[in-house]
């Protein structure tokens, strides 16, 4: 991580990538108001430095494990989502916090930082498809399917933190809490201590592992609530009926990994222990050796001794990174096909070139914020989150 300050110096992988060209093939995004410096410009990594230096503590720069080396090269912390929220949070003299990962998480900043810091995503098109995947619109219209059902009452809504602001609020204003992937279990422990049901949004594959795997629910408790399909593409019985209703969301990196690619795997790889995130589908997860959050992959990993084997179902960028960082180990990718988080890789470092120069310039751009009723209440939700007990993984 480069230090803040007037002269901060290049990481070890700032220093590789000076005089070498970006990525060529990198996505520009949607149109940025100014110039976005070429992806073949080989001054980028220098720019970058400069214009870093230029904004010294003014700015803190976060990167999420899922970014592109050429950007995490800049970052001033690493993490999942709610740890660079946290961080973002825990650094009040900054004035601009460039986040380096979805829209989704740079609400979550803004949320949580204070009024006086601006936070700002390189490229606005670098969005979520499973927070895309609930609309408030649509989780409004599912809310009054439960009311009309006679059950509303009783349903708690939890949402996972991969989710907009305004479902985080919506989830707030109806008595319901966040989770993560680490503490999905404890978020779910709460809800059911304050209702019958959960409405759980929008990450189906999290929800039923959790419920099915870590609470002892069974498959049958589950239903699965399909937002283009009337009621849901359920009868009232069988929302009267069940305890987990599921929102029909996925995320499109995880959701793609196959019982097949683990069965082929250890094939290939002796003593591979597989290693999965708990947004895959619960047949992955069933079949996995290890289950666990973004961080507690890379803490598995990390404390294994030489010579391990792992095959890892997450995003590739993490797990290219690792293996880099871990070259005592074997360390491979679950699939064969190459499995990129296509709008987490958006941010790439011409848009955080452009970015950096811009505010260094005084023009702050591709501000993300938040209207103060949505994150009232979305707040209320994270602070039920934060009150809760200490997370566990899913599977040991």
């Amino acid at each position: 991580m480069i230090e803040l300050g007037l002269e901060p110096k290049p990481t070890p992988l700032a220093l590789l990538l000076l005089g070498k060209d970006a990525d060529p093939d990198s996505e520009k995004g949607v149109e940025c108001p100014g110039s976005l410096p070429e992806a073949s410009d080989p001054g980028l990594v220098a720019r970058a430095l400069a214009a870093k230096a230029r904004l010294g503590e003014r700015v803190f720069i976060l990167g999420h494990h899922y970014q592109r080396n050429e950007v995490i090269a800049f970052a001033d912390v690493t993490g999942d989502s709610f740890k660079l929220a946290q961080q973002a949070a825990a650094h009040p003299n900054a004035e601009y916090i460039v986040f380096c990962g979805v829209h989704f998480m740079a609400e979550s900043a803004d949320i949580l930082t204070a009024d006086n810091q601006q936070v700002v995503l390189p490229d606005m098109a670098a969005g979520c498809s499973m927070a895309d995947m609930a609309a408030i619109n649509q989780v409004e219209a599912c809310w009054d399917v439960l009311k009309a059902a006679g059950i509303a009452d009783v349903t708690v809504p939890v949402t996972y933190m991969n989710s907009t602001a305004a479902i985080k609020s919506f989830t707030g204003r109806n008595g319901g809490t966040v989770c993560t992937s680490s503490n999905a279990k404890q978020s779910l422990q709460w809800a059911f201590a304050q209702g019958e049901k959960v409405l759980f949004l929008p990450d189906q594959h999290l929800g039923r592992n959790t419920a099915v795997l870590e609470l002892g629910l069974s498959l049958d408790d589950c239903v699965l609530f399909n937002p283009l399909l009337p009621n849901g593409g359920l009868t009232v019985e069988q929302l009267r009926s069940a305890k987990m209703i599921l929102w029909r969301g996925h995320c499109s990196v995880h959701a793609r990994f196959t019982t097949k690619a683990i069965n082929d795997v250890r094939e290939r790889v002796p003593g591979v222990q597989v290693i999965v995130h708990p947004e895959c589908t619960f047949e992955v997860v069933s079949e996995a050796d290890v289950v666990g959050s973004t961080e507690a992959i890379i803490a598995a990993i990390s404390a294994s001794p030489p010579g391990s084997a792992w095959a890892v179902g997450t995003e590739l960028n993490l797990v290219k990174r690792l293996a880099q960082d871990f070259p005592e180990q074997e360390i491979v990718f679950l699939d064969h096909s190459v499995c990129f988080c296509a709008t987490m890789n958006r941010i790439d470092l011409p848009h955080l070139v452009w970015a950096l120069e811009s505010l260094a310039d005084g023009t702050l751009v591709n501000q993300i914020t938040v209207d103060p009723e949505t994150s009232r209440w979305a707040k209320v939700a994270l602070d039920r989150m934060l009150a809760l007990p200490g997370p566990s993984g899913l599977k040991d």
